[in-house]
């Protein structure tokens, strides 16, 4: 890549680095000569390309936002689940009312609990296995009433498979028994000889044994576990309300648009069961629809605090790194996503201990127990690259709200994790990928909306002062996404470092911010841009990254979905200093050279707002027309001006409705005979692609230049 200009050193009131919150970064600052930075076209690419789904900067709300989120439920009703390792009682006997309070709800629609019982009936000895929260403990349960194996114990679930027989000698007056959650490990599994010891032990006291387990224990072949598919939640749902409200008010409940709703999300049963006490509620008045309606946010909210405050024996470190790290790429490939996750769990492991030499695994963690956990799923879909769409492997969480409720857990609820999230961040924001750099933006977006002081001085100042073009670009699509999900205060910060001309580098950043997020205030951004403009103009040597930057951002206004209002603004105030009047001209001539490539035709954007505006007869057309004469009629500008005139002669060669559009605007441009004697040399001339033969159109167009200007 070609080499940028010379970094000015760092200003005296920079914030020093800490080794804790950035030593890899403040290594990667001193690597030399930076590459040159990216062109906001590519920027604002990227963020469309590869913002979170919950951020698509497309102009549009997909009823997702951090605020919405984040300042969400300001009553907290929490419906208390349990943790990961929880499973009723650790040890006792179980009353019979509840196990009948129980068998009133209880489903089997859609299981195999026939099965399962016949199973248990004849060997006596059961292994259930499934995925957390999937009513494993209860079908464990009602399994045992349905062979009548009363009273039922609770067993330690803390007992190795090795101290199993143990607990039934002597043997007690109970007839059944559920151990939930046997521990099990690669060296102490649960193994053949235990197994068969254990249906010798049933049968000699005539009772029964209910093992659960997840899917990745440890057992021997030839112990054939069960698996235990859950009831659909519908039904358990319907189940729960009915037997507490009755069939009448549970069809009226049940057809709330909220159940709906909260359904779809493909919630746990807990949730579900929780759910039905919500619904009860609001039935009797105890609470209202606002409070009803937040009752998915809230199981959501409970249920991220649970992982991270779970101890490592029930969710590891890796694990927990893995959340976090799918928050920032939900919905991008599941590869790049696990790497970087083990980077993260990496910092973790040395908080606390910088020279710790951490070892991964290499092979260790399945995809489907890291999914199951994080309640994700998998799923094939095409990706965005430099190089075109590209087929990948993703992975999202089921609700679309998960991240923006992970990430601000873990920076307000464990602060103690932020130095390794911050240098983790600084080294994503300085990776070489696009969407690696646009999620670690977007991570510190929401970081921002949660906190904006932290944030701000942790993260997103630093990359805006920082000697790296890729950090400070990761600072422009940090508050562009910010504001983006409605973080306040945002143009107040780049309104401020645009201002500033004393640090360059918070002011480029601050300069590209303006043509990124100014469509929303083109008035006040264009104001901005013309003050540093008239900064740098006074000044005996210019800063060079921000003055190439500023007409760059007006010409990002000029293509956004404000263009009229600023193209009125740029025409408003070219009369006014020089330094207005050129940033006006190279801004248009900016936005000139692009190319509508999303379309599938490549043909000049500013050509082709030119057609429509003609034909609809407004204030664009001769504003656009003004522009492109100002600029050729001046000196500084009319070699860009003319070599924008080629390409579009060009376009027209290959494109019909660029030579109608290039053919309705030649004639406005050639106001007087020195105009048209200019113009028509430069269509004698226009060259080829590549230095290939004459345009054809070229004639053409000579042509249309003589014909008189429509009225």
């Amino acid at each position: 890549m070609t080499t940028g200009p010379e970094q000015p050193p760092p200003s005296a009131d920079q914030p020093e680095r800490t080794s804790e919150e950035g030593t890899e970064a403040k290594e990667a600052d001193k690597e030399g000569p930076e590459e040159e930075a990216q062109q906001p076209w590519a920027t604002r690419r990227d963020l469309r390309s590869h913002a979170p789904r919950s951020m698509r900067f497309d102009g549009t709300n997909n009823g997702i936002s951090a605020g919405q989120i984040i300042g969400d439920v300001k009553t907290e009703i929490h419906y208390r689940f349990g943790g990961f390792g929880s499973a009723g009682p650790v040890s006792g006997e179980i009353a019979a009312g509840t196990l009948d309070r129980l068998a009133g709800a209880f489903v089997t629609e859609s299981t195999r609990f026939e099965d399962l019982f016949d199973r248990l009936r004849s060997e006596r000895v059961l292994v259930l296995t499934g995925t957390p929260f999937t009513g494993r403990r209860s079908a464990a349960l009602m399994l045992l009433r349905r062979v009548r194996s009363a009273p039922v114990h609770v067993l330690d679930n803390t007992t190795g498979p090795a101290e199993l027989a143990a607990l039934f000698d002597p043997p007690g007056r109970a007839c059944g028994y559920v151990l939930c959650d046997l521990a099990t490990t690669r060296d102490a599994p649960l193994r053949e000889a235990q197994f068969n010891a254990l249906r010798d032990l049933m049968r000699e006291q005539d009772a029964h044994l209910v093992i659960t387990a997840g899917l990745g224990a440890y057992l021997d072949g030839s112990i054939k576990a069960e698996a235990w598919e859950p009831p659909p939640q519908q039904a358990v749902l319907a189940a729960h309300v009915t037997r507490d409200a009755g069939e009448g008010a549970a069809r009226s409940l049940l057809a709330l648009p909220s159940v709906a709703s909260f359904l779809a999300r493909e919630p746990q049963l807990r949730e579900v069961v929780g759910y039905a006490t919500a619904l009860l509620r609001y039935a009797t008045g105890q609470s209202s629809g606002e409070e009803l309606d937040g009752y998915p946010l809230r199981a959501l909210k409970d249920q991220v605090r649970e992982w991270f405050a779970e101890s490592e024996e029930i969710v590891h470190l890796r694990d927990k790194a893995f959340l976090i790290a799918l928050a920032a790429f939900d919905g991008g490939p599941y590869a790049l996503t696990a790497e970087l996750s083990d980077r993260l769990y990496e910092a973790f492991q040395r908080i606390g201990d910088p020279k710790r030499h951490v070892v991964i695994p290499v092979f260790s963690t399945h995809i489907g127990k890291r999914l199951e956990l994080a309640r994700a799923l998998m799923y094939t879909d095409e990706e965005d690259t430099e190089w075109g769409p590209v087929t990948q492997v993703k992975a999202r969480f089921k609700d679309e709200r998960a991240a923006m409720v992970v990430l601000p857990e873990v920076w307000t609820g464990h602060p103690a994790a932020r130095p390794a999230l911050v240098g983790w961040l600084e080294e994503l924001a300085n990776d070489g990928r696009p969407l690696v750099r646009t999620r670690a933006a977007a991570t510190a977006a929401v970081l921002a909306s949660t906190d904006l002081p932290s944030a701000m001085a942790l993260i997103i100042e630093k990359w805006a002062r920082s000697d790296q073009a890729r950090r400070r670009t990761a600072a422009v699509s940090a508050l562009t996404l910010a504001h983006r999900i409605g973080t306040p205060n945002i143009p107040r910060i780049i309104d401020g470092w645009s201002a500033n001309a004393d640090d360059p580098r918070p002011c480029w950043v601050a300069v590209r911010a303006h043509g990124l997020i100014g469509a929303e205030r083109p008035v006040e951004a264009l104001a901005a841009l013309r003050r540093q403009a008239r900064l740098q103009d006074g000044k005996p040597t210019p800063d060079a990254a921000v003055a190439k930057e500023l007409p760059a951002s007006v010409g990002l206004l000029l293509l956004s979905d404000r263009a009229e209002t600023v193209l009125a603004e740029l025409l408003r105030t070219l009369p006014e200093h020089r330094s207005a009047r050129g940033l006006a001209v190279r801004g248009f001539l900016a936005a000139c050279e692009q190319r509508d490539e999303e379309a599938g035709h490549g043909r000049p954007q500013i050509l082709d707002w030119y057609a429509w505006a003609a034909d609809a007869g407004t204030p664009a057309a001769p504003g656009i027309s003004r522009l492109m004469r100002t600029a050729l009629d001046d000196r500084a500008h009319t070699g860009q001006a003319e070599e924008v005139l080629r390409g579009w002669i060009r376009d027209a060669d290959r494109d019909e409705a660029a030579e109608w559009a290039l053919a309705a605007l030649l004639p406005t441009l050639a106001g007087s005979p020195g105009e048209h004697s200019r113009l028509d040399h430069l269509l004698r001339t226009p060259g080829g692609d590549d230095g290939g033969p004459h345009p054809a159109v070229a004639a053409r167009l000579r042509d249309a230049l003589d014909q008189p200007v429509s009225a």
